[in-house]
């Protein structure tokens, strides 16, 4: 069986990261979501599990409080891309969304990268690396 990942990521309103994350052209596996989760399928092994922060609460060890990813920075979610428009694309898309920019992109030739808040302020990265470099 291939390894696959789910990020569980609160959100503040369910709806609004839906359509947010579908206006970028990714969609939603309703075998995993109902009215307090999204499962949000960025590929066929990597998924972001969308969830009401009540329903993250049941989730996170007792007494921890969930961050607000708009003040603190939890995680860095990284996604790669196939190409350097591919990054312009998704972050264009991401920003048209309702998304901020997160940070300067990062430009150094062989790779290149921008990055996103989401509307819950989930820091997101996408990336571009020449495939020559990566071989050596």
């Amino acid at each position: 069986m291939t390894q696959m990942i789910f990020v569980n990521l609160p959100v503040k309103d369910l709806e609004t990261s839906k359509a947010f994350w579908t206006k970028l052209g990714y969609s939603f596996n309703p075998q995993f979501s109902d009215e307090n989760t999204g499962c949000l399928v960025i590929s066929d092994t990597i998924f972001a599990m969308l969830l009401t922060e009540p329903k993250f609460k049941e989730f996170t060890a007792p007494g921890k409080q969930v961050s607000d990813a708009t003040k603190t920075t939890e995680v860095l979610i990284t996604l790669s891309a196939e190409s350097r428009e591919a990054v312009d694309e998704l972050a264009e898309g991401a920003l048209a969304a309702g998304g901020s920019a997160a940070k300067e992109p990062l430009d150094h030739g062989f790779m290149y990268g921008r990055s996103f808040a989401d509307p819950d302020g989930h820091h997101w990265e996408v990336f571009w690396m020449d495939p020559a470099a990566v071989q050596g």
